[in-house]
């Protein structure tokens, strides 16, 4: 029993003595010696010098505290800032004896006035590289190894419990001495209460970006006994500028190992244009439409990890327009990307730059015919000149891998109006398909193919297009703003081209197709007016309310492209008392044209379907000119070249008094209100 006893006593003599000098050891021991010694080894450490200003505090029981004040980690030579780091105070308590069972318990971790200066010289060297020191590189390697070891495996923590973690009036400045460019991030605040591993973490942050309110709030986990293995939840909110506000809420799995994630995103409905405002910025965009851009709210499911990412439930509100999507990306240093996308309106007319002032007319006295190109190079020598001059680089494309559907309910370009479009692409190593493209088109129908191949530097392209039963009048009114034609269209058109361009595909343009106009009319010449009075059949005689214009039942135009001069040898238009040819070409490099028609009025009003020759009075019409400012005019001289019997009235031959007077009264019609000038 005395042994007991005596065991027991010396047992409470030494807790007492250990109690004693825990309490005693800051008191007795002079820290503030060994302050040179903890500079040099955490200047070592980090590889520039650590200075500790202020006094350090040490307390033992029942909290291990350290307290320090005025610490500042200084930048490498060069740099204008003297300090990397400034931080006005620290503190940090973590209690002594539940650390020996695994239990972390941290009374406070308290940072004030820390202050951050980012900085990057001229020649791109940044401050904040070069931590560390010049280390064993074999020494780290095997460091680093077991680290990585250590990951995998994970440290098990008994429990953690944190009172509060603080940071109070914070700042993180950057200059960037290369582009003369400044930020900062003022009157940064943290507060972290009650933090656990098996207890979601309230946060709040708050901050002044560039002298604009950024908040963050809401709770982070619970992160488990095991940090970095498990399941984090996270449901946070990020309030930006007065203006913007996102949700961000899911998980995110194995952050230690192979981080994946599980988000719902969402952006509440705000305005670029107000933002920018807001921000005392002008506004990068110039629209037609000065009220777009006013209205943006995104919605989606984002998952994935570090090798894949997936959007689902994918929804983007813009202005009056709603897209919703779905897509995959894969393989992020050779993107395969997978997309769907549905669209119900949108008019990309009022996202357009506003129309510029017309520029000035190009000069009439270049003379007239087809020029493959003014410096006589050939196409492809121009095509190779171009790219010379305006390099594009394609080696993202030629490295994507696509495959992309896309369904739009109505769709409004260049005043063009399309509704019902379809279009699927595909592509890989730089040859990317087009197949198909389908789309209701003025009470007709448009499918199309295409590809465009870019793994040249000059890229190529191609396109088979097909129309049916498309109301040409009023697609010509939307689309150029001008009365031209009316009636149906089909048509048949294959085109290639090279180039990246406007200039250089015009003038690679090669190609051919078919164009069949039924039942319609041309508007701004009446050919069967001219017989009797040419200046009235081409608008140029006293103005009626009515515009002149030509009824056809069919209207066929073959043509063909070679390198932007196209060619039509056989235009025919079939109209009751009119037949019509025509051939020519346009030079679409040099937007020049020249073309001849031959109407010839017959004795029949039958139209489409007229097989039989017809004889009648030919009268030429001559169009040249520029494609902005064409000339038409009548051609007199081949019309008497053309015409039999004004040949035989000119060389005296023998005709019949009448025969003399009904072609003498036709000659009267054409002169008829031209003057002797003309």
């Amino acid at each position: 029993m005395k042994i007991i006893k005596w065991m027991v006593v010396a047992v409470s003599a030494l807790v007492v003595l250990l109690a004693a000098a825990v309490l005693l050891l800051p008191h007795v021991v002079k820290v503030q010696k060994y302050k040179p010694q903890i500079e040099k080894i955490a200047s070592d450490a980090l590889g520039r010098p650590l200075v500790l200003g202020g006094e350090i505090k040490l307390s033992l029981f029942p909290w291990v505290g350290v307290s320090l004040t005025d610490v500042r980690l200084e930048n490498p030579p060069g740099f204008r800032e003297k300090d990397f780091l400034t931080v006005q105070s620290f503190d940090v308590r973590v209690k002594l004896l539940p650390l020996l069972t695994r239990n972390v318990q941290v009374k406070r971790l308290a940072l004030e006035k820390p202050r951050i200066f980012l900085e990057r010289l001229k020649n791109g060297r940044g401050n904040w590289e070069g931590f560390g020191g010049q280390k064993d590189k074999k020494a780290a390697g095997k460091r680093e190894h077991r680290k990585s070891s250590a990951a995998g495996e994970g440290t098990s923590i008994a429990s953690l419990a944190v009172g509060e973690i603080s940071i109070s009036d914070g700042l993180i400045r950057w200059e960037d001495h290369a582009s003369a460019e400044t930020r900062k991030v003022a009157a940064l605040n943290v507060r972290v209460r009650d933090v656990s591993l098996d207890k979601p973490i309230h946060l709040e942050l708050s901050a002044m970006a560039e002298g604009r309110p950024v908040s963050v709030t809401g709770d982070v986990g619970p992160f488990g006994n095991v940090p970095g293995q498990g399941t984090i939840p996270l449901d946070v909110v990020v309030e930006a500028l007065d203006r913007l506000k996102l949700k961000i809420k899911g998980k995110v799995f194995n952050l230690a190992s192979k981080a994946e994630f599980d988000l719902l995103l969402e952006v509440a409905p705000f305005s670029l244009r107000k933002l920018f405002a807001s921000l005392e910025r002008v506004f990068p965009v110039q629209t037609a439409d000065p009220k777009v851009l006013n209205l943006l709210e995104m919605r989606a499911r984002i998952t994935g990890g570090a090798a894949d990412i997936a959007v689902s439930e994918g929804v983007v509100k813009l202005d009056d327009s709603r897209l919703a999507c779905t897509a995959r990306v894969s393989e992020f240093s050779r993107p395969n990307i997978q997309c769907s996308l549905e669209l119900d309106q949108l008019d990309v007319d009022r996202y357009l730059p506003p129309a510029a002032e017309k520029a000035a007319p190009p000069a009439t006295g270049e003379k007239s015919g087809p020029v493959v190109k003014k410096t006589g190079k050939k196409p492809e020598e121009a095509g190779k000149a171009s790219a010379a001059e305006h390099k594009f680089d394609y080696t993202p494309l030629r490295r994507l891998l696509l495959d992309s559907a896309c369904r739009i309910g109505k769709l409004k370009v260049h005043g063009l109006q399309l509704e019902n479009v379809v279009l699927k692409v595909t592509g890989t190593g730089g040859r990317f398909r087009l197949d198909p493209l389908t789309c209701s088109l003025y009470q007709g129908t448009l499918s199309s193919t295409g590809m465009f191949d870019c793994r040249q530097d000059v890229p190529r392209s191609g396109l088979e297009l097909q129309t049916k039963d498309v109301a040409v009048g009023p697609l010509l009114k939307d689309f150029l703003h001008k009365d031209l034609l009316e009636g149906t269209l089909a048509s048949q058109v294959s085109l290639s081209m090279s180039g990246d361009e406007p200039e250089t595909i015009k003038r690679s343009l090669n190609g051919k197709g078919n164009l069949t106009f039924r039942d319609g009319a041309i508007i701004g010449i009446d050919l069967v007016s001219m017989v009797r009075n040419v200046k009235s059949g081409l608008g140029l005689g006293e103005k009626t309310a009515a515009k002149p214009r030509t009824d056809f039942a069919e209207l066929l135009a073959p043509f063909t492209i070679v390198n932007g001069l196209v060619k039509t040898p056989g235009t025919t238009l079939k109209s009751p008392l009119l037949r019509l040819n025509a051939a020519g070409w346009a030079d679409l490099p040099r937007e020049r044209l020249d073309f001849r028609l031959e109407p010839k009025i017959v004795g029949t009003i039958k139209g489409q379907g007229d097989t039989q020759k017809r004889s009648g009075l030919v009268v030429p019409l001559l169009v040249s000119g520029s494609f902005s400012s064409p000339k038409i005019q009548p051609d007199f001289k081949g019309m008497i070249n053309d015409n039999e019997s004004l040949k035989k009235i000119i060389s005296g031959e023998g005709n019949t008094d009448e025969e003399i007077k009904s072609i003498k009264r036709d000659l009267k019609g054409l002169l008829k209100g031209f003057s002797s000038g003309r």
